[in-house]
């Protein structure tokens, strides 16, 4: 019997979060991997310039660099950080060699405190306003554009699970998010599909099948949907086979669309953060080659 292809497999750095990137990329290219997917935080840590090099020295492509976004604050002020923000990830993720930023759009301005924004009257006339969130994505997106154009960079709006529309994104659906993307060139603005997040979607295989044909599926990531819920909903997340996710079908859809891009592992879950490195990173590979590969 062959060995598994692991030449798409690439783990987020969300899912070792107990090791530093410099340990990371040592760990996943003694793995034998060929793609690391970075967070923020990580390449904060070691510094931008360190960053590249350790990521270049250990043999690794960036498939992402996560997050940007955060686009939804109703003020001023606010609405100039995110931009700011913003525009430093697209320099950071050319910087680190990937065309491929994800975009967690941001929740409502009342619960922005939630998630250690800015404290916001909820009573304040539009602090719940969803829709009015939403059209504030579009504008900010429109402000962003020509900054990853000059960088080569796209920005991938990512659809959470509806649970965490008020907080995190008030993007639920892979729909809403190509709809926002219309107006904007595919190889600039794109989106993910991310199987924790979308698997419940009743329009999931309509709305892969035009990411696919408008040429915006930018990144597939995968983890298990677990139950119960944890007691922060955010860490949920398991792996592969542990939850409800039918990767089989999901995994068919995306490969229907000619996607041949790195497969993204991205977990969070306490347990398994707190488990080994080197642990988490052999019992992803086994579960990518049970669930995953096979449907490529």
């Amino acid at each position: 019997m062959s060995s598994p292809d692991f030449s798409r497999l690439s783990i987020n750095t969300a899912t070792t979060k107990s090791l530093t990137l410099q340990e990371a990329v040592r760990v996943y290219a003694d793995a034998g991997l060929q793609h690391i997917g970075v967070w923020r935080d990580r390449v904060a840590e070691a510094g931008l310039d360190n960053a590249v090099r350790l990521v270049r020295e250990a043999g690794l492509e960036v498939s992402s660099l996560c997050r940007g976004g955060f686009l939804t604050a109703a003020d001023a002020d606010g609405q100039q950080r995110a931009l700011a923000d913003n525009t430093a990830a697209i320099r950071e993720a050319a910087a680190l060699g990937t065309r491929e930023l994800i975009m967690v759009v941001g929740g409502l301005p009342a619960a922005s405190a939630l998630i250690g924004g800015p404290a916001v009257d909820p009573s304040v006339p539009g602090a719940k306003d969803v829709a009015a969130a939403r059209r504030r994505v579009a504008d900010r997106l429109a402000e962003l554009v020509p900054v990853a154009q000059q960088y080569g960079v796209r920005l991938v709006l990512e659809p959470l699970h509806p649970m965490y529309a008020a907080d995190r994104a008030v993007l639920s659906t892979l729909g809403q998010a190509l709809d926002l993307a219309e107006p904007f060139p595919s190889d600039t603005v794109g989106v993910v599909v991310d199987t924790f997040h979308v698997w419940w979607d009743p329009a999931l295989e309509a709305s892969i099948a035009r990411a696919g044909s408008e040429d915006r599926l930018a990144s597939y990531q995968v983890c298990d949907f677990n139950l119960p819920i944890a007691a922060d909903a955010l860490l949920s997340r398991g792996y592969m086979g542990d939850g409800f996710v039918d990767f089989a079908t999901i995994g068919r859809w995306v490969a229907q669309t000619g996607y041949v891009g790195p497969v993204e592992v991205e977990i969070f879950n306490q347990a398994i953060w707190d488990s080994p490195g080197a642990d988490v990173v052999g019992t992803v590979k086994s579960r990518w080659a049970q669930h995953v590969l096979p449907h490529l």
